[in-house]
């Protein structure tokens, strides 16, 4: 009964609140009317009801080893009852009701933007099906369904536009403002609004798998987690509380009044530091989430404001994960457009991750692609076969030095950079050229490793499976502290381990199905751009949702922000409260008065816990 009691719906701070308020009003009344016997015995029972979920905390504390700051409240409120003063225990009970409410207040305000995601979830999907469109449950789209989108409509689930063309506003998702044009066969996100086009889409997952889905369990886990800054402040609670009641004592000693007593610990009554710490950290994850950013505890976000290092997958992550042709070197006397020719006329059949690059860059030129024969692929090498009556070797630079080509033309010398991936092309053994490509950096990568070292963050290291060439290179255009090469993924996760020997706490940033062991085993996981891999999201403890690296910085300096407000609230309150205190001490403050002046110092912190979960006016 007693656990349930503390375990309400969310509101019952408020009915708490409200039921304590209107009890003493009572009580206030019977003594104005002349029956202060029975406005006394109400005071009491009314202060044992109301702060019987604190007096049940505060033993559970005291029970665990640990001196929490709710205990200074209960004894003054003791205090109060036994010395007579039914008045400051009423306006104590209040203070001590009214900051829980003020408290729910101030959360739900701050989780604004986090459930506002709940209320939007997609409930119906317009099924198109033997050309008839009907109106069902969004659990019942099944992948593969085509379903109708008009303009205003939500996307149910996530798929691939099959006809029709519009632009999606995906702001809900990703925290981007500016509207996303999208053409048949591009994907759509569960939670976007369709904005000006008639679509038909293709499910691509079923509702629970979909992206809207997804979040919505971020948020849950994020709203639910309670922050460790609730433990910075009990950390503070032994020291507070020894002074007050030392300074409660002293007060009783030189003046031989218990009633003075009671005034130091009425104006010590710690509501600041139990109220104004997780409001500031719930108000910074709710800044962070208005960004696209799903911060999935308090304790994700005290960590991140004190990370050391941070360690980057490459591909995807630093490098936009998409190569592109850098250059094509022909040889003396082959044009860029026939080596072009050659090299997509080979790849069009071909599996590997650059042959569609090639095909792709030979369509945009409209270059007509020859017919090949006896095509033979070898996995990790390169492909041979038959072009007009002569062979075609295409692939590694080791793949054509085993096939017996001579390589060390002096015409065709240095066409390629070692830093990026090539294709080498041959005709009838002799080499007539390569395909350079690369995987350009994200626009926002420099900028992004520049802002964090401003804000204190001074080691970074990339991991990547890529060859150590690319790496390295890579690695010093964004100035990385260290860059880790040709690893696997079981090889990040040791690396990661090691590192946080040497830096604690660490982060880790990654975007694909290969990152998630190394999130999950870093002390922040963060995951870039949930369009990917879900993996990666369930593994992490932060997700960016938009696929933009910039965010990052911007997560940070969220953190750090909010903890440092969560810190002057705390020290706040607690200098307050001890000035309050040394006037009580020598007379100056009765206890009634010093209940409403702790009452003020309650909302002067909470109104600057406040201040987390919006835009500093510098940025």
């Amino acid at each position: 009964m007693l656990v349930m009691y503390k375990k309400l719906s969310v509101g019952w701070a408020y009915i708490n609140f409200g039921l304590a308020l209107a009890g003493l009003v009572v009580c206030l009344v019977l003594a104005l009317a002349g029956q202060t016997t029975i406005a006394s015995y109400g005071v009491v029972v009314i202060s044992l009801i109301a702060v019987l979920p604190e007096s049940i905390g505060m033993i559970r504390t005291l029970i665990s080893g640990r001196v929490g700051v709710d205990v200074i409240a209960i004894a003054a409120i003791a205090s109060s009852l036994l010395l007579g003063q039914y008045a400051a225990a009423a306006v104590i009970v209040v203070m001590l009701t009214g900051g829980n409410a003020l408290e729910e207040f101030a959360k739900n305000r701050a989780r604004k933007e986090l459930d506002s995601l709940l209320k939007r979830k997609p409930t119906i999907a317009h099924l198109i099906k033997n050309e008839e469109i009907s109106d069902v449950s969004v659990t019942k789209v099944v992948v593969g369904d085509a379903i109708l989108l008009k303009p205003g409509d939500m996307i149910p689930v996530d798929g691939k536009i099959y006809k029709g063309f519009t632009s999606v506003d995906e702001s809900a998702i990703t925290g981007e403002s500016l509207p996303e044009n999208k053409k048949p066969g591009e994907a759509v996100l569960s939670g976007s609004i369709n904005l000006d086009g008639v679509i038909e889409i293709h499910a691509t997952k079923i509702s629970k798998d979909s992206q809207y889905e997804t979040i919505i369990k971020l948020v849950s886990e994020a709203s639910t987690k309670k922050s460790p800054l609730v433990r910075l402040a009990d950390a503070y609670s032994l020291p507070f509380t020894i002074l007050t009641f030392g300074l409660a004592g002293i007060a009783w000693y030189i003046s031989g009044d218990p009633v003075r007593a009671l005034s130091v610990l009425v104006v010590a009554t710690p509501c600041p530091l139990i109220i104004a710490t997780p409001v500031a950290i719930v108000s910074g994850m709710s800044r962070a989430a208005s960004r696209g950013i799903i911060i999935k505890s308090g304790g994700v976000l005290e960590q991140m404001s004190r990370v050391d290092a941070i360690a980057f997958d490459k591909t995807g992550t630093l490098t936009k994960g998409k190569p592109i042709i850098m250059s094509i070197d022909p040889c003396h006397g082959v044009s860029q457009d026939e080596l072009l020719i050659i090299a997509a006329s080979l790849e069009k059949f071909s599996t590997h991750s650059l042959a569609q690059v090639v095909v792709d860059a030979a369509s945009k030129k409209k270059l007509p692609l020859n017919k090949i024969s006896k095509s033979t692929e070898l996995p990790g090498k390169g492909i041979k076969a038959d072009l007009a009556g002569e062979k075609i070797i295409i692939g590694s630079f080791i793949f054509l030095k085993e096939s017996g080509v001579n390589l060390d033309d002096p015409v065709c010398v240095g066409h390629s950079q070692k830093e990026n991936t090539t294709l080498y092309v041959a005709k009838s053994k002799k080499y007539i050229g390569a395909i350079t490509f690369v995987d350009p950096l994200r626009d926002e990568a420099k900028q992004t490793i520049s802002n964090l070292k401003d804000m204190g963050v001074n080691n970074f290291i990339m991991v990547t499976g890529d060859r150590r060439q690319v790496g390295q290179y890579i690695g010093r255009k964004l100035g990385m502290s260290r860059v880790e090469s040709e690893v696997l993924p079981a090889d990040k996760v040791k690396i990661l381990l090691r590192e946080k020997k040497i830096h604690s706490p660490i982060a880790m940033v990654g975007d694909g199905v290969n990152d998630a062991p190394v999130l999950a085993a870093s002390d922040v996981g963060i995951a870039l751009g949930a369009k990917g891999s879900t993996a990666a999201s369930e593994a992490a403890d932060a997700v960016i949702m938009q696929d933009d690296l910039g965010r990052l910085s911007e997560l940070v300096g969220i953190s750090k922000r909010s903890v440092r407000i969560a810190k002057e609230s705390i020290f706040t309150g607690m200098g307050l409260s001890s000035i309050l205190m040394v006037f009580a001490l020598f007379g100056f403050i009765v206890p009634i008065a010093g209940a409403f002046m702790q009452e003020a110092i309650d909302v002067i912190v909470i109104t600057n816990a406040l201040r987390a979960r919006f835009k500093p006016k510098s940025e």
